[in-house]
């Protein structure tokens, strides 16, 4: 049988390209810039500290503004972009008829490729390969069949089971999660009980939520039953249980499924992050009081004529009690010591090791970035969703049209999102490690929830200039910049290893006011560069060569 030939490749006309979606990459591309180059002065271990303690003036100004109006706002805007990005290749295949899924996971290898390189042989701080992992739960969401994907997930499964392979089971337990996740976007099948009918997924969580609920019951009356689980428990099931009932209410139509997802999924991260930060805090000071007050005295004085039958257990008690407070202790400070010995090794290794050294020590680290990575891909998965019904919906395609849209998400988006970030710096801007009572996490839970609609806000605002009949409309010039978004992200990672680490320039530690001076620099130096060769050539060059494995074809390069 003669295979069929191939649909020619065609590079996309200039009248194709969405300037909303360059203008807005071009921007995100500045924020990810004065978010990333903090970390190439300081371990990236330390992410989850907050502004650095001892800062003072304009290191101090310029950290908080970069903490609250930037970080964590722009790399779900650049989410938020590859979404819309995978809706914007599906349609027009789907208007071409040509294939899809095959040009899509060449696409994906090629991210993961660039990521891994960039990850290991540049900087820890990489994106990237988290995206194309993302990016491949993605179509599994959408695509997958269930025999693949349980043969898939047994075989990581076995993977897992050998020695030096645990990552792996994140893998697996990513992918299971994602297989469920698709019973809500795609099954139409239906299970009655006690006369009404519920989706699949939605029967699925409120059967295991039931069942979470007698465990919990058993767990609170059994005196002997251990105490640990009964609170993880108890929190399980109510939200397995409201999840279930509200994809019930909110399973048709099928048209709004991804958007709804996309939602949930990055606003449930963000409300157990705020919501484990309270109960973080409040544990703390509950221990923190038993600590200093003591046991009550009454329970040292046994009854009369029992003094051998009761005393002995309270004294047993408690000093398995005393014992497992004293192990408890002791482990946490391991934890704390292994970790400080970890961000000293970072910064001893990037401030003065030579390359082999740097290299050496982020390919030591990839393996935990996989296993992260197959967690933080399911936030990633519902920022693509929201990104691709902005397509799909048509938003996208044509701004002008939904201009009033664009200003709602100004206006309320940065309102609220920024807003929560400012609340959350009022409990606390830094963290020290092994302190529970700085409502650190607390804090960052609520700037974590903010991001999200900071994150539309900003996109709207951006939307909003482009089409001002003012100065504003400028904001246009950044267009090449995001066509080249690649290249000049990869450009930003290249220049800052060279000028601030050991084996570069060395000039490690720079202060973080000195920081958004070196970002005006570069950037400015990248975007004239950017205009000038988008002037003469289609692509950037890494585009280019991204392209050229996607569609296994050299694409024209010269205009």
């Amino acid at each position: 049988m003669n295979s069929p030939e191939p649909v020619a490749w065609a590079s996309t006309a200039p009248q194709e390209r969405i300037e909303a979606l360059d203008v807005v990459r071009g921007f995100a591309l500045l924020g990810i810039f004065l978010m990333n180059i903090e970390y190439f002065n300081r371990s990236t271990s330390g992410i989850g500290e907050g502004m650095p303690l001892g800062l003072t003036g304009l290191d101090w100004w310029a950290s908080w503004f970069i903490a609250y109006f930037v970080q964590g706002k722009f790399w779900t805007i650049f989410s938020l972009l590859f979404g819309m990005g995978f809706a914007v290749m599906l349609t027009r295949a789907q208007q071409a008829e040509r294939d899809f899924i095959a040009p899509y996971l060449r696409r994906i290898l090629g991210l993961a490729v660039f990521g891994a390189l960039h990850y290991i042989f540049l900087w820890s701080g990489d994106i990237l390969f988290s995206y194309a992992m993302a990016a491949g739960a993605l179509l599994v969401l959408l695509y997958g069949q269930w025999r693949p994907i349980l043969l898939a997930v047994l075989l990581l499964v076995a993977v897992g089971l050998t020695p030096d392979m645990e990552p792996v089971f994140a893998i697996a337990g990513g992918l299971s999660f994602v297989s469920l996740l698709a019973l809500y976007v795609r099954a139409e099948r239906r299970v009655k009980l006690f006369g009404r009918s519920f989706p699949l997924f939605s029967f699925i969580l409120l059967a295991v939520g039931s069942i979470g609920v007698l465990a919990a019951v058993v767990l609170w009356l059994l005196p002997d039953a251990p105490t640990e689980p009964r609170v993880p428990v108890t929190i399980a099931c109510i939200i397995l249980l409201i999840l279930g009932s509200l994809s019930a209410r909110f399973h048709d139509p099928a048209a709004l499924r991804q958007l709804r997802l996309g939602v949930t999924l990055y606003t449930f991260m963000a409300l157990t992050m705020t919501l484990g930060g309270v109960g973080q805090y409040f544990q703390a000071r509950a221990a923190a009081s038993a600590a200093t007050t003591g046991p009550p005295a009454a329970a040292t004085q046994p009854a009369s004529g029992a003094k051998g039958v009761v005393e002995a257990p309270e004294k047993k008690s408690a000093k398995t009690e005393a014992q497992e407070a004293a192990e408890q202790k002791v482990e946490r400070a391991e934890r704390l010591s292994r970790r400080q010995e970890e961000i000293r090794n970072e910064v001893k290794v990037l401030s003065s090791g030579s390359y082999l050294d740097t290299v050496e020590f982020h390919a030591g680290k990839f393996p935990k970035k996989v296993a992260f990575d197959a967690g933080f891909s399911t936030v990633l998965l519902g920022m693509f969703l929201l990104g691709s019904w902005f397509v799909r919906s048509g938003v996208m395609l044509n701004t002008k049209e939904h201009l009033p849209l664009f200003r709602k998400l100004a206006l309320y988006g940065l309102s609220i999102g920024i807003g929560l970030g400012l609340l959350g710096s009022l409990i606390a801007v830094s963290h020290v490690a092994g302190d529970d009572l700085d409502g650190f996490q607390i804090g960052r839970g609520l700037a974590t929830l903010g991001n999200l609609p900071a994150c539309l806000g900003y996109v709207g605002l951006v939307v909003l200039m482009l089409h001002s009949n003012s100065f504003w409309s400028r904001i246009r010039v950044l267009a090449p910049m995001g066509r080249m978004a690649l290249t000049n992200y990869l450009t930003q990672s290249v220049i800052c290893a060279f000028y601030f680490f050991g084996w570069g320039l060395g000039h490690w530690g720079m202060g973080r006011a000195s920081q958004v001076v070196f970002v005006a620099l570069v950037f400015s130096l990248q975007l004239a560069f950017s205009h000038w060769w988008l002037a003469r050539f289609r692509y950037g060059p890494m585009e280019w060569l991204w392209r050229g494995f996607t569609y296994r074809q050299i694409p024209p390069m010269r205009l």
